[in-house]
């Protein structure tokens, strides 16, 4: 089972839009679901009936309503989880009153691609979670999405956005997969999802494009005319004004260069972070992440650029800021496959380097409690014994 559990993005502001929409959610499920058993089968189960959307029979009304409704807790947890991690990031970007609007529409467009095909009555928010989805693709394609695997054993890893809305959450859940199993797919209303998959991403960058959601360079536009500029595809070109016509005055589609984007200069730092690591300056990233810690010292990038900066950190020996990096990375991703491994390299720092043996010590007994190599975990052992005797020492010289 995989299953996203949280993003790279830190939203500046409280998404307050998304947060009143969970809570109608989760609100008018314990009104129609889980009061007592003669509410549910009585007025209840009437609600429901009313205001979950009959395709066979549907009233305007029902486009907004089913929206809410739920057929279990499983049904509403599920897409409550992908509301608050898809949704927060894109209600930050949008404002919480369009973000709402955007929702409730992409949900009723999901509701209409759904009656043209169907003939069922159909209840839940995925349509209109489906739109956020794709809107966060549109908005944020380079972001990470941490991935929870329950299998036998469970371990979490990082997959880009891209990847991972397009070709597991789109082409495998909701196209390939439903070819495999029939039973399945009659209970789930998978035009729906893709109904509000198109409208999401559509109008997200139609926005982006006249630029009505604010923009950066590493939404898909901004990316899609990188991609552009190195293969030399051709821009649009102006139309031609006939002889005698009245002169207007006419604008290419993408004249305006990305560099005119307004950026903060935290935005401005962490993208010159990214862009040094691509093209193999390390030096200059290290830099660009010391002055970005300088305007906002709780500033953390992506993981693997993060654990990058940390590495080069510590081998320019400027172990401090290297032992700090490591543990912004641990503070902001402690699920990490290799969060263990960190800690024993920011315990044997500590000890080695800093001379901070409580600190080395807290992180040496965290990392054995996860650390499978017997070589990692002898010298983490190690290590923990000599720092621990440190501050025994230092102790008894105090007295």
């Amino acid at each position: 089972m995989l299953i996203p559990i949280g993003t790279d993005i830190r939203t500046p502001r409280l998404p307050i839009g998304n947060y009143a929409l969970i809570a109608v959610n989760v609100l008018v499920f314990v009104f129609t679901d889980l009061l007592g058993d003669s509410f549910r089968e009585g007025l209840g189960g009437w609600l429901k009936a009313y205001f979950a959307l009959d395709a066979a029979r549907p009233s305007l009304h029902q486009y907004l309503t089913y929206q809410f409704l739920h057929g279990g807790i499983l049904h509403l947890a599920g897409n409550m989880l992908f509301l608050w991690i898809f949704g927060n990031a894109v209600c930050d970007r949008m404002g919480s009153g369009s973000y709402v609007l955007f929702y409730l529409a992409g949900g009723v467009f999901a509701g209409f691609a759904f009656t043209l095909i169907a003939d069922n009555p159909m209840v839940g928010a995925s349509g209109a979670i489906a739109a956020v989805t794709t809107a966060f693709l549109a908005l944020f394609p380079r972001v990470h999405i941490t991935i929870l695997v329950w299998v036998f054993f469970i371990f979490t890893f990082q997959v880009p956005a891209m990847i991972l809305i397009t070709f597991k959450i789109i082409l495998w859940d909701n196209i390939i997969a439903p070819s495999f199993d029939h039973t399945a797919a009659s209970n789930v209303a998978y035009s729906a999802h893709l109904g509000g998959y198109a409208f999401g991403f559509g109008v997200s960058l139609g926005l982006l494009a006249i630029r009505a959601l604010p923009r950066n360079q590493f939404d898909m536009v901004a990316l899609w005319s990188r991609v552009g500029r190195q293969h030399g595809w051709p821009r649009p070109r102006a139309a031609v004004r006939p002889i005698g016509a009245r002169p207007i005055v006419v604008e290419e589609l993408d004249s305006r260069p990305l560099e005119a984007v307004e950026l903060t200069p935290v935005e401005q730092l962490r993208e010159e972070i990214a862009a040094r690591l691509a093209d193999r300056e390390p030096q200059a990233a290290v830099a660009a992440y010391l002055r970005l810690l300088e305007l906002d010292n709780n500033q953390v990038l992506s993981s693997s650029q993060q654990i990058e900066v940390a590495n080069h950190l510590a081998q320019s020996r400027r172990y401090r800021e290297a032992a700090a990096a490591y543990e912004a990375f641990l503070g902001a991703y402690p699920g990490a496959g290799d969060a263990a491994e960190v800690r024993l390299f920011v315990g044997l720092i500590c000890s080695r380097y800093l001379q901070q043996y409580e600190r080395s010590v807290s992180h040496l007994r965290e990392a054995l409690e996860d650390l499978k190599l017997d070589a990692q975990r002898t010298l983490a052992e190690v290590e923990l014994r000599q720092a621990e005797a440190r501050i025994l020492g230092h102790d008894s010289g105090d007295n």
